[in-house]
This record gives structure tokens, C-alpha cells and sequence, in this order.
């Protein structure tokens, strides 16, 4: 008797402890071989950043073919709570009119701003209906023309 209680015991607290353990997810950009810090300015040229990392996560909009981004973060999520990054690798690689790397910039996690959203509203014009007027708005309107005289194409006296 003794042992099963043991026994039953030692699961709960397994189980208990396997609960706690976070789920870890990588997203974005994951270095195989090379790490985008491994780029050194002036020597390597697009070609080169290419074959040692492959293409870039995103561009630069308005300058596509002068700065690469290689972005990746890690997040972590515990039972039912919603997932946390912990960790953001944003890798900025600049080249000059040659095609050679001029400048390699790597931001972090604690680089980056939060931004809020406004939750403000733009009011629209015009009058709130009820659940009853939007019903019964329609209920009196759009009868047939009662007279002899209204054709087709002619527009109805109102």
C-alpha cells in the first residue's frame, strides 16, 4: 500500500513538473552553417552573403537592392498563457553601389520600441439604429404604385 501511494506520488509531481516546462518555438531566420555576424564588411559581396546564409527574410523597401534583413526571435509559452519572445536576432547587412558589403548591423530584443495601438474610433455620420428599427425600417416602404398612370422608366410622384 505504501509503495503505490509512493508511486502515485511520484507521477503527480512529474506530471506537475512536466506541465511547468515552457513550449520553445523559433521563427524566421535560422543560421546553419554561417551566422549573419559572420559577414565582414567590406570583403563579402551579395553573391557571398547568398551562398553562406541564402536570400535575405526581407528587404528594404524603398532601397530593395542595398539593405537585407535576416530576422529570427525565440518565444516561449507556458500552458495556456500566450507565447513571450525571449530572444530577437535582427541582422542588418548594407551594400554599397559595387555590390560589397559596406555595414553589418545586428539589433536585439532590447533595440526594439513597443508601439500601442490607438484604440480610439472614428465616428461616422448619420444616426444608430435600434434592433427593432433596423427590423421593421423596411416594413412600409417600397409599396406598388396605386395609380394607373405610373409606367415603366417614368419616375413615381412621391
Amino acid at each position: 500500500m505504501h509503495r503505490t501511494k509512493l508511486l502515485i506520488a511520484a507521477l503527480a509531481v512529474a506530471a506537475t513538473t512536466a506541465a511547468c516546462a515552457p513550449v520553445v518555438g523559433q521563427n524566421g531566420f535560422q543560421a546553419i552553417d554561417t551566422r549573419p555576424t559572420d559577414i565582414v564588411a567590406g570583403t563579402d559581396t551579395r553573391q557571398t552573403v547568398l551562398t553562406k546564409l541564402g536570400s535575405p527574410s526581407t528587404t528594404s523597401t524603398f532601397e530593395s537592392d542595398t539593405i537585407w534583413y535576416y530576422m529570427s526571435q525565440v518565444t516561449e509559452k507556458y500552458t495556456y498563457n500566450r507565447p513571450q519572445v525571449t530572444q530577437r536576432a535582427i541582422t542588418q547587412i548594407t551594400f554599397n553601389d559595387a555590390g560589397q558589403v559596406s555595414d553589418v548591423t545586428t539589433l536585439g530584443l532590447s533595440d526594439g520600441e513597443r508601439v500601442s495601438m490607438n484604440g480610439r474610433e472614428t465616428p461616422t455620420r448619420g444616426r444608430q439604429l435600434t434592433i427593432l428599427e433596423q427590423l421593421l425600417g423596411n416594413v412600409a416602404r417600397g409599396q406598388l404604385p396605386r395609380t394607373d398612370e405610373n409606367e415603366p422608366g417614368q419616375r413615381r410622384p412621391d
